[in-house]
C-alpha cells in the first residue's frame, strides 16, 4: 500500500511538472521596461517571467546594433522565476536587454530601451 501510494505521489509530481515545463513562458516584468528610457547609471538588470527558469542554464546580455556590448552573469540566488544581473554603466544609445532561458525548448526574446545621458 504504502509502495502504491509514492507511486502515485510519483506519479502526480511528474505530471505537475510536464504541466509546469509546458506552460508557454512569458515575460511578466523587466528592468528596463520595454522601450524605456534611462539614464546611463543603473544597478541592475532583470526579468521576470511566468515560471522558475534554470539560472545556471540561463544568460543575460546587453546588445547594441545586433553585436554584444557586454554578457551579464544572473544571480544564483535569486528569486526562480526572475533573471537578476548588475548592469554596466552604458553610453547614450539604443541597446536591448537579451535573454536566453536553457532548456528543451531554448527560448530567448530581447527588450528594447534607451541611454540618455542627461537622465
Amino acid at each position: 500500500m504504502i509502495a502504491r501510494r509514492s507511486l502515485l505521489g510519483a506519479a502526480a509530481l511528474g505530471s505537475f511538472a510536464t504541466t509546469v515545463a509546458a506552460q508557454e513562458l512569458k515575460v511578466l516584468e523587466s528592468a528596463p521596461k520595454a522601450h524605456a528610457i534611462i539614464g546611463p547609471r543603473s544597478s541592475g538588470f532583470y526579468v521576470r517571467f511566468n515560471r522558475p527558469v534554470d539560472h545556471q542554464d540561463s544568460r543575460l546580455a546587453i546588445v547594441r546594433d545586433g553585436q554584444v556590448v557586454e554578457v551579464l552573469h544572473p544571480r544564483l540566488e535569486s528569486a526562480p522565476e526572475v533573471l537578476f544581473a548588475r548592469a554596466p554603466t552604458l553610453p547614450p544609445g539604443k541597446y536591448g536587454l537579451a535573454w536566453r532561458v536553457g532548456g528543451n525548448p531554448q527560448l530567448d526574446g530581447e527588450i528594447p530601451f534607451s541611454v540618455d545621458a542627461s537622465r
